[in-house]
């Protein structure tokens, strides 16, 4: 079926991880109402079934979903076989789990660490290379990290954080490399302030006040703030866009002091 628009992601199938709240349910919802059949994944069954069965209803589209832990490799590579297994091949990977454990640099544990890397990281590493070789075969795709601008920046006690959300950008360099000559783009998007449940569930209220007004707009974003910016790197909207990191943070980052 012929495109209407540059957005439209009718034909095209969407795997996202952490879909089930937040980002990556509002990346999902989009990707849906642009036409695009999903598989979702998250650690949490009934939330997760709650999703797919909302956006469904919602947009017509195919919805499935499997529940996975990203911080296990077992894990990830089973969502991989299933997604293949139940979609010929995944046009659009969306990797949005990840998870912050504030800790200073003298105070990190090891278990923490090993962690934060693991599914901040290593699992994005590990389902890109399981999804990537369909899409090369088709000569299409697009990958979508979610990094943070803690990636670019940072605040005290997030090291972890802050180191695996910067690994991101560099890795998504560095496949864009590998993958641009089969037609595949890799991008980062590093949302700023963004009002979900690990910064809310983090961070205290003087905490957020302060985040909300170092941002050039005074406030948290919303995670369909987020969603917008996935479509355009998700669609032929964003086909010569590729190796780079979109910022969507309000402003938070244009500000010195």
């Amino acid at each position: 079926m012929k495109s209407e628009t540059m957005f439209d992601l009718r034909g095209r199938t969407a795997l996202v991880t952490g879909a089930s709240k937040g980002i990556g349910r509002a990346i999902a919802l989009e990707f849906a109402r642009a036409g695009a059949d999903l598989l979702l994944c998250s650690r949490g069954e009934q939330s997760l079934t709650a999703a797919a069965g909302a956006i469904g209803e919602e947009t017509g589209v195919r919805v499935e979903s499997v529940t996975g832990d990203m911080a296990r490799r077992e894990d990830v590579s089973r969502v991989a076989a299933e997604a293949l297994k139940r979609f010929d091949a995944i046009d659009i990977l969306v990797n949005n789990a990840g998870w912050n454990i504030p800790q200073a640099i003298d105070q990190i544990d090891d278990q923490n660490w090993d962690y934060l890397v693991e599914l901040n990281l290593n699992s994005v590493m590990a389902m890109t290379r399981a999804i990537v070789p369909a899409m090369k075969k088709r000569r299409w795709g697009r990958v979508i990290h979610i990094s943070s601008i803690m990636g670019l920046a940072s605040t005290p006690e997030r090291n972890g954080y802050s180191a695996t959300k910067a690994a991101l950008i560099g890795m998504a360099k560095a496949n864009a490399l590998d993958l641009g000559s089969y037609g595949i783009t890799v991008n980062c998007i590093a949302p700023g302030p963004i009002a979900t449940e690990m910064p809310m569930s983090i961070l205290s209220k003087e905490q957020q006040d302060t985040l909300a007004a170092r941002t050039a707009l005074g406030r948290w974003g919303r995670p369909d703030e987020i969603a917008g910016p996935a479509l355009l790197l998700a669609s032929e909207a964003g086909s010569f866009i590729s190796g780079t990191c979109l910022v969507v943070d309000g402003g938070a980052t244009s500000r010195v002091f």
